[in-house]
C-alpha cells in the first residue's frame, strides 16, 4: 500500500513517522509524489477542520476581530491569489539560510491563514484564557516580514551564533491574551530540503504538522489543561470533535 492509502485508512501518525525516518530519501522519485499527496491530503483536512471550528465558535459568540484592517487579523483567509509567486519569492529570500519545509508551503497553497485569537480590545473577558487558539499569519504578511533589512540582519546573526534561522508564524499563548509573553512560534528554516520542520518556541517542541494535530485534538486550541470555564469548553468540543478529520 502507498503512504496515501495507509493515511486514508487511518494510519496518520504512523505514516508521518515513517516519512520522517526517510530523511532526504523522501525526495527521491520512488517516494516524493506519494508523500506530497499525503501532505496535500493533510492540508485539505486542516482546511476542513478550521472551517468546522470557526463556524461553531461563531455560534458561541466567540469574540473574533470584526473591524479588521489587516489580513492577519481575519479569522480565516483563503490562500492568496499569487501564492505560487509569493512562495517562490520566500524561497529565494531564505536560501542563504536553508529551505522552507513542504508542509508550510502546502499550508499556504491549500489552507491560507487563520487567526482564532480573542479580540481583547473589544472585550477583556476572554473565554478559555491561555488556551492558545490557533494562529498562522498570511503568506503575504510573512513575505513582507522577511523582506525587511532587520529580518536579514537578525537571521544572519542567529545563523552565525546559534546555527538556526526561522519564520515567525504566530504570537505565543500569552501575547494572544494580551499578556507579556515570550518569542513568537516560528517554523525552522531547515538546512536541507524537508517534508516538515520544527515549530520553535511552542511548548510541545514538535513539528509543524504534529503541532497542528495537537491543536485539532483540542478542537482548535494548543493548550487546554489549565483553562477556565472547562464546562463551556467541553460543551464546545462535544459539538466540534465528531466533525473533525484526523490529520
Amino acid at each position: 500500500m502507498t503512504f496515501l492509502e495507509r493515511y486514508n485508512n487511518g494510519e496518520t501518525k504512523q505514516v508521518y513517522s515513517e516519512i520522517a525516518k526517510l530523511g532526504q530519501t523522501a525526495f527521491s522519485k520512488e517516494y516524493y509524489s506519494d508523500i506530497e499527496a499525503v501532505v496535500t491530503e493533510t492540508m485539505k483536512r486542516i482546511n476542513h477542520n478550521l472551517t468546522v471550528i470557526y463556524d461553531e465558535l461563531k455560534r458561541t459568540n466567540y469574540n473574533f476581530k470584526h473591524n479588521t484592517q489587516y489580513s492577519f487579523e481575519v479569522p480565516l483567509n483563503q490562500p492568496i491569489v499569487d501564492a505560487e509567486e509569493s512562495l517562490a519569492q520566500l524561497e529565494m529570500i531564505v536560501i542563504p539560510f536553508g529551505f522552507v519545509p513542504l508542509s508550510l508551503k502546502l499550508f499556504y497553497k491549500i489552507v491560507g491563514s487563520c487567526n482564532f485569537a480573542w479580540d481583547f480590545k473589544t472585550s477583556k473577558n476572554i473565554s478559555w484564557k491561555c488556551s492558545d487558539p490557533i494562529q498562522i499569519i498570511p503568506l503575504d504578511t510573512l513575505v513582507e516580514q522577511v523582506t525587511t533589512e532587520y529580518w536579514l540582519e537578525e537571521m544572519t546573526e542567529n545563523k552565525e551564533t546559534y546555527n538556526i534561522a526561522y519564520l515567525e508564524l504566530s504570537a505565543d499563548y500569552l501575547h494572544k491574551d494580551n499578556i507579556s509573553g515570550g518569542p513568537a512560534y516560528a517554523m525552522e528554516i531547515t538546512q536541507k530540503p524537508s517534508i516538515d520542520g520544527k515549530l520553535l518556541n511552542e511548548e510541545h517542541q514538535t513539528s509543524f504538522i504534529n503541532y497542528l494535530r495537537i491543536v485539532f485534538e483540542n478542537c482548535g486550541f494548543g493548550r487546554t489543561d489549565d483553562i477556565e470555564h472547562t464546562a463551556t469548553f467541553k460543551s464546545f468540543c462535544d459539538k466540534v470533535e465528531p466533525k473533525l478529520k484526523k490529520i
